[in-house]
């Protein structure tokens, strides 16, 4: 079990290839939000280090996708890939505090965000911003997150709820998401002591 006086930080590494991308991932869950990003979508790699920064996970993301086609793969294939990394590293997950919840505001935005280190994969995603694209090189279809967090809680084993309170802008509405999801890691992931928080003996 975690001792919460060791200080090895906890970190994982996830390559994954298909005929679609190639993604590789290198995360440290006890980091200071240092990231280092390029997916060839600039709004994504902006969000990803918005993640990084404010769950102070240390972050590396390379991925090569068939945006020629759509973001659409690369986006999720990204979550998968980083919700494996991230189960990895916790581990079995003794002492760690395992619930958080938080609402985050963005100017006119506000986002809940419920997270449960729970075993069981489960994603429920309530945000409806007004659905235009946000403008970049290339463009973000604002729809992606939701495969984005879904890939990530399938892999990672955890139940996340992401719930838009209020909000029009809808770059202000995703980046409260991707800070609110960030803000309740790193409320669950710390070690508080050594017990298992669970009565089934297993997370």
């Amino acid at each position: 079990m975690n001792d919460p006086s060791d200080t090895a930080p906890r970190s994982a590494t996830r390559r994954r290839e298909t005929a679609e991308t190639r993604i590789e991932i290198d995360l440290v869950v006890d980091g200071t939000g240092t990231s280092d990003v390029a997916t060839g979508l600039a709004f994504f790699d902006h969000m990803l280090a918005q993640l990084s920064k404010h769950s102070r996970m240390d972050l590396r993301v390379a991925a090569a996708g068939d945006l020629d086609i759509d973001a659409h793969h690369t986006v999720e294939d990204v979550g998968i890939a980083l919700g494996e990394a991230f189960g990895e590293a916790l581990g079995d997950k003794s002492g760690v505090r395992r619930f958080a919840s938080i609402t985050v505001p963005l100017d006119e935005a506000a986002v809940d965000v419920v997270l449960d280190l729970s075993g069981r994969p489960f994603l429920l995603y309530d945000v409806n911003p007004p659905g235009e694209k946000i403008l970049g090189d290339p463009p973000f279809d604002p729809q992606l997150c939701e495969e984005f967090w879904r890939g990530f809680a399938m892999a990672a084993g955890v139940t996340l709820h992401i719930v838009m309170a209020r909000g029009r802008n809808t770059h202000h509405i995703i980046e409260a998401s991707f800070k609110g999801v960030a803000r309740a890691i790193h409320d669950a992931v710390r070690v508080v002591d050594t017990v298992l928080p669970s009565t089934k003996g297993v997370l």
